[in-house]
C-alpha cells in the first residue's frame, strides 16, 4: 500500500484529514460497556498514533504498525507513546493485554484468507483470557455510480479530492480511487484496495482464533448500518 496511498507518503496529511475521526471514542465506549475494568490495550495498525494518543489517556497502550514511515512520524509527533514496527500477521510481543484493537480499516488491507487467519492468531496471542478484541473494518462495500468531489483542509492549504469506487464481488475487494489537486497545484493519485469481511465471516475468523462475538454495531451506534462496523469479541480460550 505504501506506493499507492498518499497518506502513507505524507503522514502529516493523514493526521490532518482524519483529525475529526471518532474511532477512538467509539472504541473506548465499547470497552467501557463490555470490560470496564480493562487497564491495558494493544492496537494493531496504529498508524500515526492518532487514536492511540486518545486511548492512552485511559489505558496503558502499545501500538504496532507495518509502515516504517508512519511509525517514524508517530515517534516525532507523539514521543510519549510506545509504538513499534511490526507485521500483524506474524508479530509476537510476548505480552497479553486486557484489550486488543485494530482500528482505521487496518484489517481490510489484509486480503489473503490465510493471512487473515494469521492476523486473528496474532490477536489471540496478545489477548488475556476474558480480554476484548475490538475491530473497526468494512462490513459492506461502498458502491457509488458517480465520483464525488470535495475540498479538504490540509497543512499546506485547501486541496480538492475526487473519489470513485470499484467493487469486485469475487475477491470482495472494494477499491477507492482518489485524485488529489493539492494546494500547490500538484496532483496525486491513490488506489486503495480494501477487503470487505461480512459480519458472519468476521465471526468465523474470530471463533477459530478463540474469540466469541459479543456485539457488532455501526458507526451510528444504532444497529449495524453503513459500510463500516465495530466488532467486539471476548477471548474465551
Amino acid at each position: 500500500m505504501e506506493a499507492t496511498n498518499l497518506f502513507y507518503r505524507d503522514p502529516a496529511l493523514y493526521d490532518a484529514i482524519q483529525s475529526d475521526s471518532g474511532s477512538a471514542e467509539m472504541c473506548q465506549a465499547l470497552i467501557e460497556r463490555h470490560r470496564p475494568d480493562a487497564k491495558t490495550l494493544m492496537d494493531f495498525g496504529c498508524g500515526t498514533g492518532r487514536d492511540l494518543e486518545i486511548l492512552a489517556k485511559r489505558f496503558e497502550c502499545v501500538g504496532v504498525d507495518l509502515q516504517a514511515g508512519m511509525v517514524d512520524y508517530a515517534h516525532r509527533a507523539r514521543p510519549g507513546l510506545d509504538i513499534r514496527i511490526g507485521d500483524m500477521r506474524t508479530v509476537r510481543l510476548r505480552r497479553r493485554m486486557d484489550t486488543v484493537t485494530c482500528l482505521g480499516n487496518s484489517l481490510a488491507y489484509v486480503h489473503d484468507t490465510d493471512d487473515i487467519t494469521r492476523v486473528f492468531a496474532t490477536f489471540a496471542a496478545h489477548a488475556r483470557p476474558g480480554g476484548l478484541l475490538v475491530l473497526c473494518s468494512p462490513v459492506s462495500p461502498v458502491i457509488r455510480p458517480e465520483p464525488t468531489s470535495a475540498v479538504v483542509d490540509t497543512p499546506d492549504g485547501p486541496a480538492r479530492v475526487t473519489i470513485s469506487y470499484g467493487w469486485d464481488l469475487r475477491t470482495q475487494i472494494n477499491t477507492m480511487h482518489r485524485h488529489w489537486v493539492l494546494a500547490s497545484g500538484k496532483e496525486a493519485q491513490d488506489e486503495i484496495r480494501r477487503r470487505v469481511l461480512f459480519p458472519r465471516e468476521l465471526e468465523g475468523y474470530a471463533s477459530a482464533a478463540g474469540f466469541e462475538i459479543v456485539e457488532v454495531v455501526g458507526e451510528s451506534r444504532n444497529g449495524l448500518t453503513g459500510p463500516t462496523g465495530y466488532t467486539v469479541a471476548q477471548h474465551v480460550r
